[in-house]
């Protein structure tokens, strides 16, 4: 490591420092164009193709730097044809996502948690570190996400899990500011409110 990137690395924040998962944008649209939105694909594949090919980087050069993606597992709560709607803090880590609703709850993979080849024992520990639940989970792989119109999607790709849950009893922890459990056509009505990537999760949702 270079002297020049040592030093900037210890002008991020110790969040902005953290190792997270990124694949090359090259690899992942290696035999197909890069798409804008959620589309069904075959989540072995794509997970082998991760698998081989992962690189761990700070994430405040990730941000910054679209040539490489950021694996984001974005996780979709529901329960008997509700889904649970979430508001961003003001004050979120991600800012350009602050006071956004949305539908997923997602987060980056760090070097750490990787304890097991199994995307959804990943989800599982996501899951719970974000809200209050004690029911059973079935998770249900529903696309890859994918958004070049934006900042924020340039340097993401989004693999969205439906958690099918037996009860609705659930709550969010400190990063979220508020949640509740909605109808599609709740979610409709939210619609203008939400960031781009739960918009394309209630397209995909719409009958």
């Amino acid at each position: 490591m270079s002297m020049q990137t040592t030093q900037a690395k210890q002008t991020l924040s110790p969040k902005m420092q953290e190792q997270i998962l990124v694949v090359k944008r090259t690899v992942l649209f290696e035999h197909e164009a890069a798409w804008n939105g959620l589309k069904k694909v075959d989540f072995k594949n794509y997970l082998k193709l991760i698998d081989t090919h992962k690189e761990f980087h700070p994430r405040g050069f990730m941000e910054e730097d679209p040539t490489f993606k950021q694996i984001i597992p974005y996780l979709v709560f529901c329960h008997n044809d509700r889904y649970f709607l979430m508001e961003r803090h003001k004050k979120a880590s991600e800012t350009r996502l602050q006071s956004k609703m949305s539908l997923g709850i997602g987060g980056h993979i760090r070097k750490e948690d990787i304890t097991s080849q199994d995307l959804f024992d990943w989800a599982k520990r996501e899951f719970h570190e974000e809200v209050h639940y004690k029911g059973t989970l079935e998770i249900e792989p529903l696309g890859i996400l994918n958004d070049d119109s934006n900042d924020v999607g340039k340097v993401h790709i989004g693999f969205v899990l439906l958690l099918k849950g037996d009860t609705d009893q659930i709550s969010v922890k400190s990063e979220l500011a508020s949640g509740k459990m909605v109808s599609l056509e709740e979610c409709k009505q939210a619609y203008d409110r939400m960031e781009t990537w739960s918009q394309f999760v209630v397209d995909s949702l719409s009958p």
